[in-house]
Order: structure tokens, then C-alpha cells, then sequence
């Protein structure tokens, strides 16, 4: 019987990181479920949640994982997990937000007050400096799963506070 654990990754970014790490988990036959992976500064974080063969101990894993040329220098942590691997309703994304304009401190704070005050649950958000021009915008996507009956005023909320700190926004439905 199959058992889940919980892959997390932290390392300097590399080309070929991606691949090298998924090519790994298919050779040790792990099945990757839901899995993450960003480039964050000079960083890159990877993060998944994989069923392994019952023979295979998390411990293999991670010592195959730092074999890898690619995870040189990498916090690698392979653990269990008991948690389910099946998404509840709130976990399922029904609209995608995008975010923009100039950083301040407490930015990503107030704009996330906004969803959990409706009862929203944000289930992925990247943040992003984008630099381009003369300027340099900052991004923040959210994708979320929004009660039915509140959506139009989550939206119109977050909206506001995004105007309010002089920000554009955007949404629409999943």
C-alpha cells in the first residue's frame, strides 16, 4: 500500500532544477499530487505532495534528492503526510484576481484581510516585482475559492482596498 509524504525543497535557482527533481521522484516511482515550484529572488522553492511505494521510506527519498548535482546546497525535507490529498470545497479555485501597481509595506496584508472578512480562502498566491520601463510595477495573483452567495462583494471589496492604496485590479470567475 502507497503512503504520502509531504516534499519540500529550498535551493539556489538552477536551470534544469525542475527536471531534475521530478526525474528523480518518476525513478523512485513517487506519483507528485498537487506540487508547487517558484523562483523566489535568486532562490527557488519546491513543494509537492507525492505517494511513495510502500518499500520506499522517506528518508531514500530524501537521500536521492541530495544526490542531485542540481540540489547542491539544498534544504531538502521529506515527510509524512496524514492530511488529505483530495482538495475540500474551499480548496477548489472559483476566481482568479490579479493585483497592481507600486509596492508599500502591509500591501499583501490588507488585500488578504479583504477575502478572509467574506469567507473566502485564498488557495494560491504569487507576489511579483516586475520591472519593466521606468517603473516598477508589483503583482500579486490570487486564486480563491469564494462562497457563491459573497462573490460579488469580496470582489467589489478587494477591488476598493486595491484602489484605495492606488492599485488596479481584475478578476474573473475560474
Amino acid at each position: 500500500m502507497a503512503h504520502d509524504v509531504r516534499i519540500a525543497i529550498s535551493c539556489p535557482d538552477r536551470t534544469g532544477l525542475l527536471s531534475a527533481v521530478t526525474g528523480r521522484l518518476f525513478d523512485l516511482e513517487a506519483d507528485i499530487g498537487d506540487a508547487s515550484f517558484a523562483v523566489l529572488g535568486q532562490a527557488a522553492e519546491f513543494a509537492t505532495v507525492a505517494s511513495l511505494p510502500d518499500a520506499l521510506e522517506a528518508r531514500e527519498v530524501k537521500d536521492a534528492l541530495a544526490g542531485l548535482e542540481e540540489l547542491d546546497g539544498a534544504d531538502i525535507s521529506v515527510t509524512p503526510f496524514s492530511l488529505g490529498v483530495t482538495h475540500s470545497e474551499s480548496g477548489q479555485v472559483t476566481h482568479r484576481i490579479e493585483v497592481r501597481g507600486t509596492d508599500r509595506p502591509g500591501l499583501v496584508a490588507r488585500l488578504t484581510e479583504a477575502f478572509a472578512d467574506y469567507g473566502a480562502n485564498i488557495v494560491r498566491m504569487d507576489c511579483e516585482r516586475v520591472r519593466g520601463g521606468a517603473s516598477e510595477d508589483y503583482v500579486i495573483r490570487i486564486e480563491a475559492w469564494i462562497p457563491d452567495a459573497r462573490a460579488e462583494t469580496c470582489l467589489a471589496a478587494v477591488d476598493n482596498t486595491a484602489q484605495s492604496l492606488g492599485l488596479t485590479s481584475r478578476a474573473e470567475p475560474a
